[in-house]
This record gives structure tokens, sequence and C-alpha cells, in this order.
């Protein structure tokens, strides 16, 4: 029996969706391309593979079955196929899809991009939502082929590298009536806050620190980005805490200033995580080689700073 490698995608894509619209979006695919792949892999299969349902597609025995069997399977082929070829970035023509989290997007991809203009201008990147967890993301499948934030809970087939941490600082407006160079524990409750809340296990964070130091802090508006905070904090008489490499750039707005957070609030790790097929992969090795790169210079500046 042939069987056509490229419909395997399609069908772990379904198997983490379960839905064929996401699955399209995700594959960079229109639906109906999508549902004649469904339909050929199910002629070559032989099984229905995914029932519809009312909210959705649950997958037949086979289809389960099948699964992990063929995850393996591409992981090895791309692992091996991949472990032969050399590459020269400076040549290479190649799209890759990343999920960056909000503080990564904002801190850490600027830099990667510029270095990717100066010495690998064939690489395009595409950007995905960061999303709730790695499934949603689709790293699980390998569709995404990088993720960057705060990683939890992994599953086996995902690998994880710390590339750096980050601690948090806070940021009031520069002529604010009753703040000047110091913020006090007693300011900060009486305060209220701007509250940034990203997708995925990050936005548990700074509930957590201020919780275990006996903070209290009253919430006057949640955002979802971190580019909503400076107009807010501008024009009022609120607080955010935010991470550290953030408030370094927002200190440039003459509007506002940053002050040390009233009590010590710890760190958060930033890391990247991909699916093991790519472990082998030349172009992926080395794009993961720039990314730690660009995230260790971060990380040695902050040092310095507090140094």
């Amino acid at each position: 029996m042939k069987y056509d490698l490229n419909l395997m995608p399609v069908f772990l894509t379904l198997m983490d969706e379960r839905n064929v619209t996401r699955a399209a979006e995700r594959l960079g695919m229109t639906q109906p391309a999508l549902s004649n792949a469904l339909n050929r892999l199910r002629e070559t299969l032989r099984d229905p593979l995914f029932i519809r349902e009312r909210y959705g597609m649950k997958p037949t025995q086979m289809a389960e079955e099948l699964a992990p069997v063929v995850r393996a399977a591409l992981s090895a082929l791309d692992e091996a196929i991949g472990g032969q070829q050399e590459f020269n970035p400076a040549l290479a023509t190649r799209q890759f899809t990343i999920a960056p989290n909000s503080y990564v997007e904002f801190v850490l991809m600027p830099v990667i991009v510029a270095r990717l203009r100066e010495i690998a201008p064939g690489i395009r990147l595409r950007l995905t939502p960061f999303g709730n967890d790695l499934v949603e993301t689709g790293a699980v499948s390998g569709a995404t082929e990088m993720v960057l934030g705060r990683i939890v809970d992994p599953p086996d087939n995902m690998v994880v590298q710390h590339l750096m941490d980050d601690g948090l600082a806070c940021v009031v407006r520069k002529d604010h009536p009753d703040v000047k160079d110091h913020l006090t524990q007693e300011q900060y409750e009486a305060m209220k806050h701007v509250n940034v809340l990203p997708p995925g296990r990050m936005r548990a964070g700074l509930f957590q620190a201020l919780q275990q130091r006996g903070v209290k802090r009253e919430v006057a508006v949640s955002v979802t980005h971190f580019l909503a905070v400076p107009e807010m904090i501008a024009v009022s008489d609120y607080c955010a805490t935010l991470p550290r490499l953030i408030c370094q750039r927002l200190a440039r707005d003459e509007r506002l200033k940053v002050l040390p957070a009233p009590v010590d609030l710890g760190t958060f790790p930033v890391e990247l995580a991909w699916h093991v097929r790519y472990r082998s992969d030349p172009a992926h090795r080395w794009l993961r080689s720039l990314i730690a790169g660009v995230a260790k210079e971060h990380d040695l500046h902050q040092g310095e700073g507090r140094a």
C-alpha cells in the first residue's frame, strides 16, 4: 500500500484540534483542501478516522492507535533527513512558525528579527498566538516549530531549554502626586493597578508572588498586552507591575517613571520549547542558537544593571 506522507501532518493536526476550521488555519490550508486531504486519508486507511459530534470531531479507535505511531515515524524521518543536510543562513529560504508569549514578542523578537535581516535575509517568521497550552499553540504536533515563554508541564515529545530570567518592577506616571523616587508597600497597596493578563500559565505568576509575600493589590483594569499599559498609566494615578526588561523600555517614555517593587517579587523564567522531530534539523538548530544568544545578551545586561 502506498502512503502520501503529506497527509500525515493533516492527520496529526486534526487529532490535536478535533476541528476542521482550526486545523486548516494552523496548517495554512483552506477548509475544502483540508477536507479533501481527510477524504484521501479515509480512502487510503479504509476508516472514517474522525466522527462528527456536536462540539467537534471524535477520533475513531484506529485514529487513536495510529496517532502515536505516526508522530514517532515523522519525528524519526525528520531527524534522519535533517541530519544529512547542511545549512547556510545567508542563502537559506525558509519560514518558521513561532509562538512567543507577549513578553517575548515585546522584548526579544525585535532583536531576533534585526539579526535575521542582517545574516539570514531569506528566513521568514510567522508569529502565532502563545495560547493557553502547548497543544493549542500547535507545538505538540510540530505544526509550530518553536514556543517561547514560560513552559509548564511539557509532554515527553517536547524539548525545553532555559534561556534567561527576568524580575519585576513598577511603573507610574512621572508627575504622580503621591509617589516620588521610592514606592513603599503601604503606597503600593493603597493604589489602584493596571494588570496584564497574557495568555498561558504566566498569568498566575505575579498574583502568586504577591500572595506569598503578603502584599495586597487592587486591580482597576486588566489588559491583554504590555503595549496597552503606557497610555493607561500616563493618564491616571494607577501603577503597573511589569517585567524589568519591559520597564527599561517604558523608562524612555518621558511621561513615565520606573521604580523598584516595594518588596522583592522574585524572578520568572523565559524558556524555548520545540518538538523532538526538530532536534537534528540544521536550520532549526541554527535559529535556536541565535535565539539563545539574544536571550543571553539580555540576561547579562540585566545582571550588570543589578550589580
